[in-house]
Order: structure tokens, then C-alpha cells, then sequence
């Protein structure tokens, strides 16, 4: 019965959201646009849950805030590991026991606003380049990526990171988004807003964000470039960020491959031991020597 009732008012909220929107679309397209930035960038959190082994923790200092991160093992190369939105470090926990006893250094952190870490830019909304900039500042702390492993939009910002310069020896994205761009017309889609309201909302975003929406565009930013070899893992069954996503990024990446699951959804997809054995198994495997 009370699972009926929060139904019941779930669908009620979505469609005053949407005939507010629709509203604002018709006689006031700026605040409309102000308010869709506002929820865009809003992370929806996830519950935490503890490391399976704790590690040491340690602050990086970003942008006048801190970045909590976590580090397993020492002396060896250093993976990184990388949530997604609305995430926190711990989500990809199932990967420091295998890298640490394979001789690895693991790093994992929460994004600002995001978990242990302190506020971003906007207060306890966060920006797809706040997350970069989280990773590359935690690289220059811990040292060289031999390895990042990342999530969904975690997986967009290191592969922002990496396509802005920062060096990484392997990469491993499950569920990765390729465009965010698109992302904004599915939004305004579950929003219930056109075309007004999205033109203002953008203008917002891309001012929020300090560059352009099209420097988010990863396929067409990594065509033609030289980039480490990437593998992508996503399921079939998305229903968070679709396979397509996967598949375009695995096309447009210059040395990928793309592994396939059906039916593990978007988050399942961290916890099954096939796709851990696969990311475990790339991503510490030896490195062709270059020719001289």
C-alpha cells in the first residue's frame, strides 16, 4: 500500500514538473532554462557503502575545496578508479582486491559534491569538467595512470581529461556516455520543455561550464587522434545511458574494443564477475613495446 502511494506521487510531481515546463516554454524560456540547470546539475546520490577493504584516505585540494580519495597497495603502477554521477568512489570497490594483489596501486575518489568530498563551483551541484579536473588533480597527486577504470559519466570526464591531455597507459569504460549533448534532448524530453527553454538552458550550461557543448562530443573528438587502447563494456539493457553510446564510442576511439553484456542494467554491470575479470585482465595486460 505505501509503495502504491509513493508511486501515486511520483507520478503526480512528473506531471506538475512537466506542465510547469511546458508553461515556462510558451511565456518565460530563461528561467525555464535556469531551472533545467539547475536540475541537470543536481546529482541524484547514491547511497554509499563501505569499501570492501579500507584503504588510507587522503584530501586533494580543487578549486578552494577538497577531494577525499582512497588508495590500496604501493610501489606499483597506479589504476585510478572513476563513479559516475551521483556516485561515490566505493561503487567500483570490486576492483582493488584483483589490482592490488596483481602488483597495482589503486586510487579511488569521490568527484566534488559528490560523497566525502567537498562542494564544487555551484555548491552541491556539480559540472562534467569539475569532474575531470578532479581526476587530473588526483593523477598529479598520486602519480602516472598506468590504468583508469571509470563509470557511466565518469567515463565521459576521463575521457574529457585524457582527450584535454592528461597520460594514461590503459583505458576501461563501462557504460560510458559519449555525447552529453544528446543527453540535454532526452532530458527536455522527460522534462516536457522545447526548444526555447533548451537554447536558454545550454547557453546556462555551457557559461557553467567554461567551453562549448561540442567539446564534450567524444566520438567526434577522438577520430582521428592518437589515444591509449580503450576498452568499453555496456550492456545491451540500459536503460541509464543507452548501448549505443558504447558502440559509438568504441567506433570512433582509434584502438578500442567493445565487450557486450545483456540483462546486468547500469549498475550491475560494476558487480559482475565476468565484466570484472574482463576490465582486471585488460587493463593489466602487458604493453606492446614500441618499435624503435
Amino acid at each position: 500500500m505505501a509503495s502504491s502511494r509513493v508511486k501515486k506521487s511520483t507520478i503526480v510531481r512528473a506531471k506538475f514538473v512537466r506542465t510547469g515546463f511546458g508553461l515556462l516554454e510558451r511565456v518565460a524560456p530563461a528561467l525555464g532554462g535556469r531551472l533545467a540547470l539547475r536540475i541537470w546539475c543536481t546529482p541524484r546520490h547514491a547511497r554509499p557503502s563501505a569499501a570492501p577493504q579500507p584503504g588510507v584516505r587522503h584530501l586533494v585540494p580543487l578549486h578552494g575545496s577538497t577531494v577525499l580519495a582512497e588508495t590500496w597497495g604501493s610501489g606499483g603502477p597506479v589504476v585510478y578508479l572513476v563513479h559516475g554521477w551521483g556516485g561515490h568512489r566505493n561503487q567500483l570497490g570490486r576492483f582493488v582486491a584483483p589490482l592490488v594483489a596483481a602488483g597495482y596501486q589503486v586510487v579511488a575518489f569521490d568527484a566534488l559534491s559528490h560523497g566525502e568530498s567537498g562542494p564544487g563551483t555551484l555548491g552541491r551541484r556539480a559540472t562534467l569538467p569539475e569532474f575531470a579536473d578532479a581526476l587530473t588533480a588526483v593523477v598529479a597527486e598520486f602519480g602516472p595512470a598506468h590504468g583508469i577504470v571509470a563509470h557511466s559519466m565518469g567515463a565521459t570526464a576521463t575521457a574529457l581529461a585524457v582527450l584535454d591531455g592528461l597520460s594514461a597507459t590503459r583505458l576501461a569504460f563501462i557504460a560510458p556516455m559519449a555525447d552529453p549533448m544528446a543527453q540535454t534532448h532526452l532530458f527536455a524530453r522527460f522534462l516536457g520543455f522545447g526548444d526555447r527553454v533548451h537554447r536558454a538552458f545550454i547557453a546556462r550550461l555551457e557559461k557553467v561550464a567554461g567551453r562549448a557543448m561540442s567539446s564534450f562530443d567524444i566520438p567526434s573528438r577522438a577520430t582521428g587522434q592518437t589515444l591509449p587502447p580503450l576498452l568499453v563494456v555496456h550492456d545491451e539493457r540500459d536503460r541509464e545511458v543507452g548501448h549505443v553510446n558504447g558502440e559509438a564510442l568504441a567506433s570512433a576511439w582509434p584502438d578500442a574494443k567493445l565487450v557486450s553484456t545483456n540483462g546486468l542494467g547500469h549498475h550491475r554491470i560494476l558487480t559482475d564477475a565476468d565484466v570484472l575479470h574482463e576490465v582486471v585482465t585488460f587493463v593489466t595486460a602487458p604493453t606492446p613495446a614500441v618499435p624503435c
